[in-house]
């Protein structure tokens, strides 16, 4: 063993800059060490993260009272027959032969088993309208629909008893009654049952064809889809109207969500959007009726929201979607941000992790809904003055309380990530105070969306674009009819009654407030 003179004569000789090149190098690989130890923890830390979120929208229930679902993938082929029904409305007056040798598919009989409700439509007239001679019976045309009354199913018989003149032999003979469906097989309150089991319930229409099989009730697929495309045609007008009243000037809440959609021969989907947008100012004691309008698109392009509210003026309530953002700019808009989804942020770190910090932000944000649940309904200016007396001081000393977090953090935090989001759209959370009219969160467009995050794990996907169309359409009939306290089924079913004969200078006599007035003075109508 070497002894200490010797060890201290060979680092004597050792070169002291070489030592010094040595030292720095060794530093200089240490700390690119760390750096990548620091980094690979911070990646660890959001995996980590990532799986707990994924664990809890699977397998866990959401505090936030918010339904998520997974996504799945299944072949329905639904829209693609329902696109010739709607072509088949659309120029029901226009019908060519058939091919020379291809054989008419055969109508079959409705089922014997079922009540039939026999209508019987005589002639207004008493006499013969070319001689005023005395008419006889001659015979009678009879036709058959298949209605639903909620509980069972029963036909329709319409007979028209024939009657003929006995001077001249002129033959005379009630008008045939209108059909929603120009000579569909199925009734108004059939209509109604199935767009209501598919768009309310979430159904498809095939899992239809399988419970009306086993009550005796053979209903083809594709009869099925023609009736939904029918419909869609019949009611384009109605959701126009409906459109317009929900983007009059004023306040408005928007949001927007995915929906896989099949990919024509591709096999596969993509994903497209439904935007919604509501008009419900009850909160701030407006008794306007509240309605929702939705809207598809392909993808999340910032132009088509552009495009839905080019017209539009007012307050816009929404997400940090960039794709709004050119809507502020001319100063027509009005941004409000949405607390509900600051919140969020900070909830999902707290069940994950919880912090001193997360635990304050959340204490603090719940502070400013006790307020907002004490004014809720009270006009605008009342809850403006209490805002500005109690909302403002718990907003200015939460502003400071931000800033102060933010020195105690890392740059790269989760946690810093969700204040500076408070803190960058700060003045749009905060509108609120300043305006009775606006809401503290953007939950109202939320919860009119929740009908489509649930049904999604039933229908899986849109069968093409256009079913996007027809979903956002009737999404939007029926979640108005919600709105104004009124049952889906019987406001279809009385829309689907009078809607193919109806004025169109009247046609908002049918949106779902002014439905409910009528029904209101007339029960009967919903029997």
């Amino acid at each position: 063993m070497p002894n200490a003179s010797c060890v201290t004569a060979e680092f004597e000789n050792l070169d002291v800059h070489a030592l010094q090149a040595l030292l720095l190098a060794e530093r200089a690989r240490s700390a690119e060490l760390e750096q990548k130890l620091y980094a690979r923890d911070g990646h660890i830390e959001r995996l980590e993260r990532m799986l707990a979120k994924l664990r809890r929208m699977t397998f866990g229930r959401s505090s936030e009272k918010l339904q998520q679902q997974i996504e799945q993938l299944e072949l329905e082929l639904e829209d693609a027959q329902a696109d010739r029904g709607e072509q088949a409305c659309a120029a029901m007056q226009t019908l060519t032969p058939e091919p020379p040798g291809r054989k008419k598919p055969a109508r079959r009989p409705l089922p014997e088993h079922l009540p039939r409700d026999i209508q019987t439509h005589t002639p207004q007239a008493q006499a013969c309208s070319q001689c005023q001679g005395k008419l006889r019976y001659l015979g009678e045309d009879v036709s058959e629909t298949l209605d639903y009354v909620p509980g069972h199913f029963k036909v329709i018989r319409h007979v028209r008893p024939k009657y003929s003149c006995v001077c001249c032999s002129h033959i005379v003979q009630a008008s045939a009654p209108s059909r929603p469906i120009e000579r569909g097989i199925l009734a108004p309150g059939m209509l109604a049952q199935i767009a209501v089991a598919k768009y309310a319930y979430h159904l498809p229409l095939y899992r239809q064809a399988q419970m009306y099989a086993h009550e005796g009730v053979e209903l083809e697929g594709s009869t099925m889809s023609d009736a939904i495309g029918g419909i869609s045609a019949l009611l384009s007008p109605l959701v126009d109207a409906l459109r317009r009243y929900v983007l009059v000037p004023g306040k408005l809440h928007g949001d927007d969500v995915p929906v896989p959609v099949l990919s024509p021969g591709k096999g596969s989907t993509k994903t497209g959007r439904l935007w919604v947008y509501v008009r419900d100012n009850r909160a701030a004691g407006d008794m306007a009726a509240p309605a929702v309008w939705f809207a598809y698109s392909p993808d999340r392009k910032g132009a088509h929201p552009q495009a839905h509210l080019e017209n539009f003026k007012g307050i816009l309530q929404a997400d940090a979607f960039a794709g709004y953002g050119p809507l502020y700019q001319s100063g027509e808009i009005i941004e409000a941000a949405c607390m509900a989804h600051a919140r969020r942020k900070f909830h999902d770190l707290h069940v994950e992790h919880a912090s001193p910090i997360t635990t304050e932000a959340l204490r603090r944000i719940a502070e400013l809904y006790v307020i907002e649940g004490e004014i809720r309904g009270k006009l605008p200016n009342v809850r403006r003055a209490v805002r500005q007396e109690q909302t403002k001081l718990l907003l200015d000393a939460m502003h400071d309380w931000l800033h102060e977090s933010l020195g105690k953090l890392s740059a790269k935090s989760e946690t810093t990530k969700a204040i500076r989001y408070m803190l960058e759209r700060w003045h749009a959370l905060t509108r609120y105070v300043d305006d009775g009219r606006i809401e503290i969160d953007n939950n109202i467009a939320e919860r009119a969306l929740r009908t489509v995050a649930l049904g999604r794990k039933n229908w899986l996907h849109c069968g093409s674009d256009t079913g996007g169309e027809r979903a956002a359409a009737m999404y939007g009939l029926i979640g108005s009819a919600k709105m104004s306290g009124l049952d889906p089924f019987v406001y279809l079913r009385h829309v689907l009654t009078h809607i193919a004969d109806y004025p169109i200078n009247r046609i908002t006599d049918l949106l779902p407030w002014n439905v409910a007035q009528e029904l209101a003075t007339s029960p009967t109508l919903s029997d």
